[in-house]
């Protein structure tokens, strides 16, 4: 079992930004690609930004591209999510997944799940 906390969630202004931590604990973190995921009201969930055991990859979904960072600190068991450049559309509940080996864009591929952090982004 691999158990993930997100923090960082808030209400930030368009144009803003927002850090989310994703903290894990349980297996051996190093073991698992992790990615972030977002959901917003009357919508599907969506993969937002993966990133590979190592870090020494990553994959972005094309409506975060150039705007959100993804990353982790293997030493530290935690995952990040940096967001800039928000706009009002990125209102959603954001969710750190983990899953063996590699990342997929797929949410029903995905193994564990934290309980999400609201973020609202205000025009």
């Amino acid at each position: 079992q691999v158990q993930l906390a997100e923090t960082g969630g808030g209400l930030v202004q368009a144009g803003g930004s927002l850090r989310l931590s994703c903290a894990a604990s349980g297996r051996t973190f190093s073991n698992y690609a992790m990615g972030w995921f977002r959901q917003a009201p009357g919508k599907e969930r969506e993969f937002v930004a993966g990133i590979s055991r190592t870090g020494g990859s990553t994959l972005y979904a094309d409506s975060v591209k150039g705007r959100y960072t993804i990353s982790r600190d293997n030493a530290k068991n935690t995952v990040h999510l940096q967001m800039n450049s928000l706009k009002p559309e990125d209102t959603a509940v954001y969710y750190c997944a983990a899953r063996v080996l590699v990342v997929v864009v797929t949410t029903s591929h995905w193994d564990y799940w934290g309980q999400g952090t609201q973020v609202t982004v205000s025009s």
